[in-house]
């Protein structure tokens, strides 16, 4: 059983793609593969899935929501709201949060997949990883 993010999923047509959690390529899903309503399938929704290779790659079989996701169909993302940074004393730095390498990456993720739901896989792959970079570069990332 595999998890993923799906990037994209176009309900006219009947297909889609996953991100698998663990990297890799993205994963083709079709909506006769859906254990879940089709109307609950949307970019960035948290999936599990079984992985086979179909004719023209990799094929999701048996997609299901994630636990983590579960009552979360059809209910948008509750925004953010910005926070003010709090003052700090002169010559103190400003303290912020250090996130592991998946932690961070997965804040990213979800950043690309909402501003960005068109992105492809390949796509985010590439973002992501500079954003990393740039994180080690300012001590963003631990680990």
């Amino acid at each position: 059983m595999a998890a993923g993010r799906v990037i994209r999923f176009d309900g006219m047509r009947g297909y889609g793609f996953i991100a698998p959690e663990h990297g890799g390529e993205d994963v083709f899903m079709h909506v006769n593969d859906l254990l879940i309503p089709e109307s609950a399938v949307r970019a960035g929704l948290m999936v599990e899935f079984e992985i086979e290779d179909g004719d023209r790659g990799l094929k999701a079989s048996e997609v299901r929501l994630a636990p983590e996701a579960e009552g979360l169909t059809g209910v948008p993302p509750v925004p953010r709201t910005p926070v003010a940074p709090a003052p700090f004393a002169e010559g103190q730095e400003p303290m912020c949060d250090v996130l592991s390498s998946a932690e961070y990456l997965r804040e990213v993720t979800e950043l690309l997949l909402t501003a960005a739901p068109d992105m492809t896989g390949h796509q985010i792959k590439a973002v992501r990883k500079q954003f990393a970079l740039l994180g080690n570069r300012h001590g963003w990332i631990e680990d």
